[in-house]
């Protein structure tokens, strides 16, 4: 039996509660919609960390951080660990990337045979935190409060030129599949870096949501002293005491956050559109690395447990899912066991060291019990913390905050902390149980502190004399495009028309 073709469609920074059902019927969505009425539809779909690189290794991986050592935006992606990629290019695949995954190091590729842009952020490790400096706040790249007073419109970014070029490269792939020789499946990731910040959108999708009812956030922001202990750490690394935040750059933030969204619906239908014309079929996920806090309780971007940090959407369609809503908690790395199981790909030789489990009896059906695990370990902590959503409950702990117990059936705004409750001392008890089991938080934060001093010494030696950079260097075969001389110009002419003539 043939092996069916994959296209996963990542983005970064989408905050999955504006995809309850897929998208938000507000949002200006039309492609996501449509790919949602044909789609098993994760409501509850979580990141393993709410951060891009260890989400990111997580979801290829389908392994938590403190299992990859992707600690954070600048720890290295072992290449030793498998990904999807590795795994279905071993069963006969090509896999091709064109975008971000902010791989960490050297390989930058973790089994995928083509990647067809560079990525956006750099594979060094200068971007390392160091727990040894507790509060301190590295300016040239911790992330800060300009991306909301900066909001707006613009024709072009750094980042609608980095995501143009990710769309155009993904489309020419598709055609390539549907000409080629090669008989084997493909597997293509298309990662697209919107809507993550700076809140910066072209007017065409900026005006789209002139009248929008959501410029405001729900939980309006919040005094700094009634916030969490973590949340005040996050408002610290983002440099909050030099910005005075209006409401005007709330709004004009979110509604450039909007429109980037509507932004990728128009990337995302093109791509889809090119299967279509080419007559190709293809499994199709959809899924973000991490959300943004967009503004509830005054946060921003991600790095917190909260649900618009740590929720994503999550979509497949697939033949051998159903189309239709799942209401249980799943992770994004349950998604690499997903394309193997969907793939009929075995992980058995690995799977006693892999965390995630496949979703396609999910969608065919099923439920899951289990609790979904997620860990944070970068900027803005001083110590790993680590979160369990267990049915209706979220409960998270670190060795230096109180620990927080959410019911988010009842709160879905995670308003009021339950675990100093008296009612809900046999619900704590339980889950710190389970939390306790799962995670040794002191050895786990020694093996961080480990890997943030061996890396800060290499960053320095690298960057001492001459320099060789790990950022990705596209391939260009000139010579093997359009028409060249060792070709034959009427085989070639039949070989690029897809569909073929007939």
């Amino acid at each position: 039996m043939s092996k069916p073709n994959i296209l996963i469609v990542m983005v970064d920074q989408l905050n999955g509660t504006l995809f309850p059902d897929g998208p938000a019927d507000w949002l200006h969505a039309p492609h996501l919609k449509a790919l949602a009425a044909r789609s098993t539809r994760f409501a509850n779909a979580y990141t393993a960390s709410p951060l891009c690189a260890p989400g990111r290794a997580a979801f290829m991986s389908g392994q938590l951080p403190s299992a990859t050592g992707v600690y954070d935006n600048a720890a290295e992606f072992c290449s030793s660990i498998p990904t999807y990629a590795h795994h279905l290019r071993r069963a006969g695949y090509h896999t091709c990337l064109s975008g971000k995954m902010h791989f960490v190091g050297p390989d930058q590729l973790h089994g995928f045979e083509e990647r067809l842009t560079t990525d956006i952020y750099p594979a060094d490790f200068g971007w390392t935190p160091d727990y040894r400096k507790p509060g301190e706040r590295i300016d040239w790249w911790y992330h800060n409060m300009g991306s909301v007073t900066g909001a707006g419109v613009a024709e072009t970014s750094n980042q609608m030129e980095y995501d143009d070029e990710v769309a155009y490269n993904a489309t020419r792939k598709l055609y390539e599949y549907a000409r080629q020789e090669d008989a084997r499946p493909w597997c293509l990731t298309v990662s697209f870096t919107h809507p993550h910040d700076p809140y910066v959108a072209r007017k065409k999708y900026w005006d789209l949501y002139e009248n929008c009812d959501h410029l405001l956030p729900q939980v309006p922001a919040m005094d700094y002293a009634d916030h969490d202990p973590h949340s005040q750490r996050i408002f610290d690394a983002n440099d909050w005491r030099s910005f005075d935040i209006t409401e005007d750059d709330i709004k004009r933030s979110r509604r450039a956050y909007f429109a980037n969204i509507s932004y990728l619906d128009d990337k995302i239908g093109e791509i889809l559109k090119v299967l279509e014309d080419t007559q190709q079929e293809a499994i199709v996920v959809f899924v973000s690395d991490h959300g943004d806090m967009l503004g509830e309780r005054g946060l921003w971007f991600k790095m917190s447990f909260f649900e618009g940090s740590a929720r994503v959407p999550l979509m497949i369609a697939a033949p051998q899912m159903q189309a239709g809503l799942t209401t249980s908690p799943v992770s994004n790395i349950d998604i690499c066991p997903t394309l193997c199981d969907l793939a009929g790909v075995s992980m058995a030789e690995v799977m006693p060291w892999t965390t995630g489990q496949s979703l396609v009896p999910l969608g065919q059906g099923a439920e899951r019990s289990e609790p979904v695990a997620m860990e944070y370990a970068a900027e803005a902590t001083q110590t790993p913390m680590v979160s369990l959503r267990y049915g209706k409950w979220k409960y998270n702990r670190c060795l230096i905050d109180p620990d927080q117990l959410f019911d988010l059936e009842t709160d879905p705004l995670e308003l009021t902390n339950l675990a100093e409750h008296p009612a809900h001392q046999g619900t704590l008890t339980s889950l710190r149980a389970k939390s306790e089991a799962r995670w040794d938080l002191a050895a786990y934060d020694a093996e961080v502190r480990k890997s943030q001093a061996r890396r800060w010494v290499v960053y320095e030696a690298l960057r001492t004399g001459g320099y060789y950079p790990w950022d990705y260097q596209p391939l260009r075969k000139a010579s093997e495009q359009y028409m060249r001389n060792h070709m034959d110009l009427n085989v070639l002419e039949d070989s690029k028309r897809a569909p073929k003539s007939t």
